[in-house]
């Protein structure tokens, strides 16, 4: 029973976006790892912006100096 937990930044993803992110991923174990896709789960966290942090700043505070 695969268990797949992608995490991305709270960033307006659509949730069109999220059905084919879990498709295509779900299509991938199936296809490179013979998994079974009723037994397989995938799990989307999205975290805010002010929660992930690269650089030494959150992902809010670098978003702000690319638009500056």
């Amino acid at each position: 029973m695969p268990y797949i937990n992608v995490r991305i930044a709270d960033d307006n993803v659509t949730a069109e976006q999220k059905a084919e992110v879990i498709a295509g991923i779900t299509d991938v174990m199936v296809r490179v790892l013979g998994k079974n896709p009723d037994s397989t789960f995938v799990v989307i966290d999205e975290v805010p912006l002010e929660n992930w942090g690269h650089k030494g700043k959150s992902l809010a505070e670098l978003r702000k100096q690319t638009k500056a």
